[in-house]
């Protein structure tokens, strides 16, 4: 037995290493199986998920052009899921799970909005098509004139998409500026209001009398009077008046409208007027407003600059009066030099209601400062003592500032100025005033009340606040007296017709 014994060791070892061997052949046999399964395995479908019906777990799916009805997995939950996302269909067209979106397909433009679900676009070549709403745009305020990403196999908008390149030149809102923000320009706005809403308000009163609403309006006045302000406020009426966030306000940013590349201006105005059309096709006014337009649109053959305008300027004029139909879209351009304009956009028309929007007078300024010194403003203690109540402790405040303003004093007075009938004037102060001075100098003085406030606890702004600012005011605008360019004071007083400037006083 004893001689015995290492061989049977042997073999037991022996049998341990085949056992070994035959487990590991199992396991590579096994894998080699999977693997050969898997390269055998039928491939799995893409298809569109449409909707789901919850109660029998099945889903209702596009794919190409036909549309199926598939039982999904248990483990899928088609809440999860929604309308546009591509899903994954196993060789018995069963939904086994979810993938992303679509992120090619065809930029198109909104034409209308048919219901919540589905939008009507124009199609490469011009056909209309109606597509449900998906992906990305999915309780979302999809709206006309906005470009989107379109799935035509499957028939889905899938996402937003933008133009850099006009989208940076838009300020596309409804602005929240209402005519009662706006002080001392109360004949201004009768105007304005007779011109553009009269015509939205009752157009079978025009129509009956063969009237058009205007298509543009030019606000024209020296810097800081309110032009953009009524600009603003005219959208934010013509919103109210069609229903709230229905009116479209264009901002355009000028000098970011030029461009060095030949072509590439007049094309971006094409690209505004193209959005802004398709926006109005619903019925809804749109307002473009165009901030300086002398430098955009100057007198053609001016010599001044490169002469750029001589091809934006025609550009302008086909999109107005061209053979495109520009209704539901006033034109509204802000200019300091109307001069300077090209007379073939000013002409009736065109932009042919003009609008002077001069300096406040004595009541204008009263008006506006009262915008700016509201109740809700803390006034001090002593000023409510000295004149009874908070209301009139404001109405003299005010009176005291424009008084200081309208003083024809040495201390006030800028430059004598030459006109070119030949009469002379002085100008004192309330000759530069305007409404964003006048906001300036409350501003300032709410910053001296509450330096006086840390200082010494005085809680409150008082009269002399008011006066130290329209003080300080002044002497920063004294770089004027030192003008004697004729052309900058037409400019900065509104009147193109200054030919000379003296000054009137030295200044230190």
């Amino acid at each position: 037995m004893t001689q015995q014994e290492p061989d049977l060791r042997a073999l037991a070892q022996q049998n341990r290493e085949l056992s070994k061997a035959l487990s590991s052949a199992r396991d590579r046999i096994k894998e080699l199986s999977t693997h050969l399964d898997s390269l055998s395995k039928p491939p799995s479908t893409y298809a569109v998920f449409v909707r789901a019906n919850q109660t029998q777990h099945t889903a209702l799916v596009a794919q190409g052009t036909k549309q199926l009805e598939v039982s999904a997995a248990a483990w899928v939950s088609l809440d999860t899921i929604a309308p546009g996302q591509e899903v994954l269909l196993n060789d018995h067209q069963v939904l086994i799970g979810a993938d992303s979106y679509n992120t090619t397909g065809q930029v198109v433009v909104v034409d209308s909005v048919v219901d919540a679900q589905r939008i009507m676009v124009t199609a490469v070549g011009g056909e209309n098509r109606i597509i449900r709403l998906g992906g990305k745009l999915l309780n979302t305020q999809v709206r006309a004139g906005d470009l989107v990403l379109a799935d035509f196999t499957h028939g889905f908008a899938l996402e937003a998409v933008s133009q850099p390149d006009v989208d940076s030149l838009l300020l596309e809102e409804t602005p929240d500026v209402s005519y009662e923000d706006i002080g001392g320009l109360a004949p201004q706005i009768e105007e304005l209001r007779d011109s553009i809403e009269l015509p939205f308000q009752h157009p079978e009163i025009y129509c009956d009398h063969g009237l058009k609403p205007p298509k543009g309006v030019l606000l024209y006045g020296p810097p800081g009077v309110g032009k953009t302000l009524i600009a603003r406020a005219v959208a934010t009426s013509l919103s109210h008046m069609f229903g709230e966030d229905s009116a479209y306000f264009l901002n355009i940013k000028g000098p970011q409208l030029l461009d060095k590349y030949v072509g590439q201006t007049e094309r971006q105005i094409r690209d505004i007027f193209e959005r802004a059309r398709k926006k109005a096709s619903a019925g809804i006014p749109v307002v473009i407003f165009f901030d300086e337009m002398e430098a955009l649109f100057r007198t053609r053959g001016s010599g001044v600059s490169s002469d750029v305008e001589t091809t934006i300027v025609p550009q302008l004029l086909a999109e107005i009066d061209g053979v495109e139909q520009l209704d539901n879209v006033i034109i509204i351009g802000a200019s300091n030099r109307e001069d300077m304009i090209d007379p073939a956009i000013l002409r009736p028309g065109r932009l042919d209601i003009k609008i002077h929007i001069s300096r406040p007078d004595y009541a204008g300024a009263r008006d506006i400062l009262g915008k700016y010194l509201v109740p809700s403003v803390p006034v001090h203690a002593s000023e409510i003592a000295r004149h009874g109540d908070l209301s009139s402790a404001l109405n003299a405040m005010i009176t005291a500032t424009v008084d200081e303003l309208w003083e024809e004093t040495p201390d006030n007075a800028f430059v004598e100025v030459t006109y070119r009938d030949g009469h002379t004037q002085t100008l004192y102060a309330h000759h530069m005033v305007s409404g964003a001075m006048l906001a300036g100098i409350v501003e300032r003085a709410k910053k001296y009340a509450i330096k006086d406030y840390l200082a010494m606890g005085e809680h409150g702004v008082q009269t002399s606040h008011l006066l130290r600012a329209v003080r300080e005011d002044l002497a920063e605008n004294e770089a004027l007296a030192r003008v004697d360019n004729p052309k900058e004071w037409a400019r900065v007083e509104g009147r193109p017709d200054i030919v000379s400037v003296r000054r009137t006083r030295q200044q230190g």
